[in-house]
């Protein structure tokens, strides 16, 4: 009852404050007064110091409200809300899903394309920037957690939210959860690294157990969550709802406390899943710091078993230790928020930078006889209905946005050739007249999609509906054929031999038509490259077996090991429709001179860890300006045991039409290391370390050496 009166007293408050009046209940100069008698509201210490004294006069009940949400929400607006504690001056928690876009059906805010599209780049500046996008429309809506970014490895290809995660690739998610966490959390809210760990798939989740071993957990599935804390400092992680090794993830000693909390170093806090919180006892003594969104094990029961002894008061301590220091570290007892989920946060330049992102991750997979760009033409068939008035500009689930509005490829592509070509349009639900409508035109563009959610896997890797008998009527009729995928993963073409030109989109945001309509024409010379591999057939997937996906008893076997996504083909010498990294362009690029420095790489326990450097250079040999992006793998010696080549470093490039530019990329150590379960630890077995330089995981023209030698 104490608790309820003081959250009406404090809502009370916060209208007043929004609306711009003195306080009712208390007035400004009796508040700035209150503050300046609370020492933790000095700014000049460190967040561990404050947070230890603001501790020291918190009662049991004001450190329980810390652990635990408030469902139902007092408010509509957020998705995660912990109210605020006048009495000590603690703002609230304001959380809100940002995947793509501040979700919980804002309006006003800007739908960008989905995270694989801006992974498609490789350019980890554009991913920074969509960071601080996300971040900026989230403080602006008076969110300060934004529950983005997902990093989760896309082990299986119909993994409902491979759309929202990034790749296949430890290193390469790893590289863009840094720069999306900074750019989130350089505008304002603290961003959360989802979900952790081997929430790998959607069917069945509140209950499968991912039965992975050590080294692969920590050579796979951990580094881009290492990354996001050691480079990103991220200030918050979400534990999943799966088990690993049989054990919850917001209840497992092994994850949260041992490898999260001790070996990354993780300072700020866990907090659970909607719903994925399991226990009252466990969950705290083996690192889960809040309870989501409710307070069923985090509330009466927690209290009580404190109280009783059950948990000692040093563990509730240290769970709100971590919250109250990640808040003052963040500053949200400091810096003035006056958004809120009213405030119109678009803009012209977040529409314009939403646009840069759909073109930027543009892949151009397939122009037999140069088939695009496209020249002037008299006349154009588009087909599908994501052509017509409903795109798949977005996956679903919390990474939903409410559009503002969103571009058909049907309308971008009128509006670029401006009534000079005829353009005309059919769903495509009768493949009879789909046919003799291409066969009337000069080019037939055929627009195709998949649905990808949250809470449920794809059931193969098909294009559902009739879309696969639409390509190939389309494509009988007219020879000048091209697909667009509005895909937020793989998916299989039996048709691909009769279509000289494919692309896939992705999820483009709102900015759709215009996006597609620019790399169609050639106002913008396509650069994205794939961040995950596209089979043949499917069976020769990494995870083909039901054992591996979706399970069986309940448990879902990691039994590839490392061998995930190109390391699979690799390993198997199996030949993938389009492999991890590819992407053509509307130029042609070549690499040349490649040499890495040191030769010799000593390494020792005592000595602090070096680095590699590949030097090449990268020439634009073709007529346009384009973009490419160099991508250096390395080979480890056969006794490693691991994959055959693996991506260690990335650079894009820009180029003028005949230039050249000398690139230099580095590889850390970690680059020539295995983890060692029995020493639990990272080592650099001696050896000769073969490095390969290209342009996709199965283009690799250079090559160089690196023998690393212990003492």
């Amino acid at each position: 009852m104490w608790r309820f009166k003081i959250r009406v007293v404090y809502f009370a408050l916060l209208a007043s404050c929004l609306a711009g009046l003195a306080g009712t209940f208390v007035s400004q100069t009796a508040f700035a007064k209150q503050r300046s008698s609370q020492p933790w509201m000095n700014p000049t210490l460190t967040p561990e110091q404050r947070a230890d004294l603001l501790l020291h006069v918190m009662t049991l009940d004001e450190k329980i409200t810390m652990v635990h949400g408030v469902d139902p929400l007092p408010v509509k607006e957020y998705v995660g809300y912990v109210p605020a504690n006048l009495r000590l001056s603690i703002p609230a928690i304001k959380e809100a899903d940002g995947r793509a876009g501040v979700g919980n059906g804002a309006t006003n805010v800007t739908l960008l394309p989905a995270p694989i599209a801006v992974v498609s780049s490789w350019d980890t500046a554009l991913v920074h920037r969509y960071g601080q996008v996300l971040g900026n429309e989230e403080w602006g809506k008076g969110t300060n957690v934004s529950l983005a970014p997902t990093m989760d490895i896309i082990r299986i290809p119909e993994w409902g939210r491979s759309f929202e995660s990034y790749s296949e690739d430890p290193y390469l998610s790893a590289q863009m959860a840094v720069s999306e966490v900074r750019g989130i959390q350089s505008e304002g809210p603290i961003a959360n690294a989802n979900m952790y760990l081997t929430m790998n798939e959607e069917d069945k989740r509140f209950e499968r157990n991912s039965v992975v071993d050590l080294r692969t957990l920590h050579e796979i599935y951990l580094p881009s969550f290492e990354a996001a804390v050691r480079d990103g400092h991220v200030g918050t992680v979400m534990c999943s709802y799966v088990k690993t090794n049989g054990v919850f993830a917001c209840e497992n000693q092994d994850l949260l406390n041992d490898m999260l909390k001790k070996q990354l170093g993780f300072e700020g806090w866990v907090m659970s899943d909607w719903g994925a919180t399991h226990s009252t006892v466990a969950s705290a003594e083996n690192g889960l710091d809040q309870e989501m969104p409710g307070d069923k094990y985090y509330g009466a029961s927690l209290k009580a078993a404190v109280e009783n002894g059950q948990i000692k008061m040093t563990i509730l301590d240290g769970h709100v230790r971590r919250i109250l220091a990640t808040m003052f570290r963040f500053g949200l007892f400091d810096k003035q928020q006056t958004g809120t989920w009213a405030t119109n946060v678009r803009t012209p330049e977040h529409d314009a930078f939403s646009r840069e992102v759909a073109e930027e991750g543009t892949v151009l997979l397939k122009n037999a006889d140069r088939i695009l760009p496209l020249a002037d033409t008299s006349s154009i068939a588009v087909f599908g209905v994501p052509g017509g008035s409903k795109p798949s500009a977005e996956g679903g689930g919390s990474s939903g946005v409410v559009a503002p509005y969103v571009i058909t490829p049907l309308e971008g592509i009128r509006k670029r050739v401006a009534g000079k070509t005829g353009v005309f349009y059919d769903p495509g639900d009768n493949l009879e007249r789909a046919a003799d409508v291409a066969r009337h035109a000069k080019v037939a563009i055929v627009f195709v999609s998949s649905d990808e959610t949250e809470g449920k896997d794809r059931p193969d890797l098909e294009l559902p509906g009739n879309q696969d008998a639409l390509i190939s009527a389309v494509a009988e009729a007219n020879p000048k054929t091209i697909v667009v995928l509005n895909t937020g993963g793989a998916v299989l073409m039996p048709w691909l031999i009769h279509v000289p030109g494919l692309i896939e989109a992705w999820y483009p945001g709102q900015e759709d038509g215009n996006a597609i309509a620019a790399v169609l024409f050639g106002d913008v010379n396509p650069g994205g490259k794939l961040p995950l591999t596209f089979p043949r057939i499917a069976t020769e997937i990494p995870t083909a077996s039901p054992e591996q996906w979706p399970g069986t008893n309940g448990n879902s076997v990691y039994n590839e090991k490392l061998n995930v996504g190109y390391r699979w083909y690799d390993a198997k010498d199996v030949q993938p429709l389009f492999p991890f990294g590819y992407g053509l362009s509307y130029t042609t690029f070549k690499l040349s001179h490649l040499s890495v420095t040191p030769q010799r790489l000593e390494v020792s326990a005592d000595k602090p860890e070096k680095n590699v450097r590949a030097d090449l250079d990268v020439a634009n040999t073709g007529k346009r300006p384009g973009a490419e992006v160099v991508q250096i793998y390395v080979e480890q010696p056969a006794k490693n045991g691991e994959p055959p080549r693996q991506l260690r470093a990335f650079a894009k490039v820009t180029l003028q039409p005949g230039e050249t530019r000398h690139v230099e990329l580095t590889m850390n150590q970690r680059s020539f290391s295995i983890y060692d379960p029995a020493m639990h630890t990272w080592r650099s077995p001696d050896g000769m370390y073969q490095i390969w330089a290209g342009t996709s995981s199965r283009d690799l023209p250079l090559h160089s050496a690196v023998t690393v030698s212990g003492p």
